[in-house]
């Protein structure tokens, strides 16, 4: 017999990368909060890659900090290395990566969720949820203990109905070793719920003190001072390098020697894996032609010896990953600490979410992270913010929020994700941004920290600061756009110095510094402002002035997008009743339920035809009210 153990505002189940980022947020929304966690020594564990940002995935992190979330600043407190990527390419595509220090990011992460007002943090495993007419109301959990609850986020990762395989080993297990969800997994089935099976895997792990690092390419960190956070100030400076090496041609005959024996290609592995971050033995045989891969040995702390193969995930049998790894230059004598695992789980099949990340099916009930077909860190802390600020403003009687495209990369996920739906565990990529010009890494801020304000989640003090910054970008913007620059003998040799062209007449400071060779430096020798200006402000400034037409042109396709989506479609219209339509576009329609035409010409299967119906039909029925 169950007992009520507690009442809240919002509850979270799971308390990894997307379940801290929504208690959080939850709580710092003034909402009474609970986390649950199968184990608290868990809490922001990274499984595998100890590692935060990279291509698209850092923006991510930035946004999530405008927003007024918790992991770039717990990155910037923990890591070991820090590295700015595609620095020879242009702005839309830089990226901020860091090698985290597994174990402090964890615990400076817990400590921070303890010391937080309105969230209380507690061990137990969920196996229902509390359901009365179409509305989730609380969970309860295998002791018996039931919470009441006016939200309910489920952010449970790879736990549900996970399953560990090494060759032909396979138990039932969460992510290292830990004990699985099986229960709740079956009670969203029993609530009518479709489930995807997935899988994802990690590479062995060696000793640092068995590897031949003369063998090897160092990778060292950057030694200009980076940081995630906005608010960040102080910098790690002492860093830890990685190291570069390769598989060799033994190692690939040693995998096509044993490919049977592998759980992916002998049928043992149901669950589909992630396209963008492949097995091992998936790339030797999907890239038959390439002589060698490369392998990244990152260590996972100061204070251990575990070091993280990266490049060689893999489910096969225990003594072929340790002859892999002997195949690889500096790891001959190689000690594998733990071995390398695929590990299946069960996802919700996430076009049965509202862009506020709410289930369709049941009221008051949210999904993040893993459980929505995702893969990555980032992308589970993303969508962990979001689910956790609509969840609190469900339970507070607030505004949900919704990013749209054009505001962020969380947008972009969440948008492909409830819009298009996924068959393999979804990654992000900026190749999946339509307005990747606009989504960039230096000014997540000026797109986001105004919603975050709005939202409850960014302080009086950061918001003021902001807005100073905002206000100081436009000033230097609007002096350089009226100051003229004459071709005086210092104007032409600087010009001449840097490989530009000599000036025939006066020209704008703008003008000049839109040239391809021309920098911010440049134009400040020969017209200097009259205030110092940050690094941060100059950046913008000579993005925004360089890029200026190309931003233009996405603005103007973002306005005609956003004419799309401000034609709402009624919650209870009637596709049927559209003549028409082609079958396919309207069984996607009927099951995504788009809230608005521009939502609806996103959906696989639905093509411009059926949204010109659609339009038709949406414009006869409001001519037909006016009437």
């Amino acid at each position: 017999m169950g007992f009520l153990a507690g009442e809240y505002d919002v509850i979270v189940i799971g308390a990894g990368h997307a379940g801290v980022e929504a208690g959080l947020a939850s709580a710092r929304k003034g909402a009474k909060t609970l986390m649950l966690s199968i184990n608290l020594d868990m809490v922001a564990f990274m499984p595998c890659n100890p590692s935060v940002g990279g291509p698209a995935k850092g923006i991510v992190v930035r946004e999530i900090d405008a927003l007024g979330g918790e992991m770039g600043k717990n990155i910037d407190k923990t890591y070991i290395q820090m590295r700015m990527l595609n620095t020879g390419k242009g702005p839309a595509v830089r990226a901020l990566r860091a090698q985290a220090d597994k174990f402090a990011y964890q615990h400076e992460m817990k400590k921070t969720i303890e010391q937080t007002e309105n969230l209380a943090l507690q061990q137990g495993l969920v196996e229902r949820l509390i359901v009365e007419d179409g509305q989730c109301k609380g969970v309860i959990t295998q002791t018996g203990a039931e919470y009441k609850a006016k939200a309910v986020v489920i952010a449970s990762g790879t736990f549900l109905r996970g399953e560990i395989i090494i060759g032909d080993l396979k138990y039932s297990s969460g992510p290292n070793n830990q004990q699985p969800s099986i229960k709740l997994s079956d009670h969203l089935l029993e609530l009518g719920f479709d489930l995807i099976r997935f899988k994802t895997g990690t590479p062995p792990r060696v000793n640092s003190r068995s590897v031949d690092y003369s063998k090897t390419e160092v990778q060292p960190g950057d030694e200009e001072p980076r940081a995630f956070s906005y608010e960040t100030s102080k910098y790690i400076t002492e860093q830890i390098p990685c190291w570069l090496t390769y598989t060799s041609e033994e190692t690939h005959q040693i995998i096509d020697e044993n490919l049977h024996r592998s759980p992916m290609y002998s049928g043992m592995v149901k669950g589909t894996g992630p396209r963008y971050c492949p097995s091992i033995e998936d790339k030797v045989v999907r890239f038959h032609d390439k002589p060698r891969h490369q392998i990244f040995l990152e260590p996972e702390g100061k204070d251990t010896e575990e070091v993280y193969v990266q490049g060689l995930s893999t489910s096969l049998p225990e003594d072929v990953q340790v002859k892999m790894l002997a195949s690889i230059p500096g790891l001959e004598k190689a000690e594998m600490m733990r071995s390398g695992y695929a590990i299946e789980y069960d996802a919700v099949v996430p076009t049965q979410l509202w862009p506020t990340l709410e289930t369709k099916q049941i009221a008051n009930l949210y999904t993040a992270g893993q459980i929505n077909g995702t893969s990555g860190y980032e992308e589970a802390a993303g969508q962990g913010l979001m689910a956790g600020m609509n969840a609190a403003a469900r339970a507070l009687g607030q505004k949900e929020i919704v990013l749209d495209r054009s505001q962020g990369y969380i947008g972009v996920l969440i948008d492909d994700l409830v819009t298009k739906g996924t068959n393999e565990p979804y990654r992000l990529l900026t190749s999946r941004a339509e307005y990747r010009l606009l989504l960039r890494h230096d000014n997540a801020d000026l797109r986001l920290t105004k919603i975050g304000y709005e939202a409850g989640l960014i302080s009086e003090e950061r918001y003021q600061r902001f807005l100073e910054k905002e206000q100081l970008i436009e000033e230097e913007k609007q002096r350089l756009a009226t100051t003229i620059i004459k071709p005086s003998k210092e104007v032409q040799q600087m010009i001449e110095e840097a490989g530009g062209s000599s000036l025939k007449d006066g020209i704008r400071g703008a003008d000049l510094l839109k040239r391809p060779e021309m920098t911010y430096g440049h134009i400040a020798q020969v017209i200097p402002s009259e205030i110092e200006l940050s690094e941060e402000i100059v950046e913008q400034v000579e993005i925004q002035i360089k890029y200026e037409g190309y931003i233009e042109k996405s603005l103007q396709q973002v306005e005609r997008m956003k004419k799309m989506d401000d034609k709402k479609i009624p919650a209870n219209i009637d596709y049927d009743d559209i003549h028409g339509l082609a079958m396919e576009a309207r069984m996607k329609l009927k099951d995504v339920r788009p809230l608005s035409v521009g939502q609806a010409s996103r959906i696989s299967g639905v093509n411009p035809a059926d949204v010109s119906i659609l339009l038709v039909y949406l414009e006869q029925g409001r001519i037909a009210r006016i009437n």
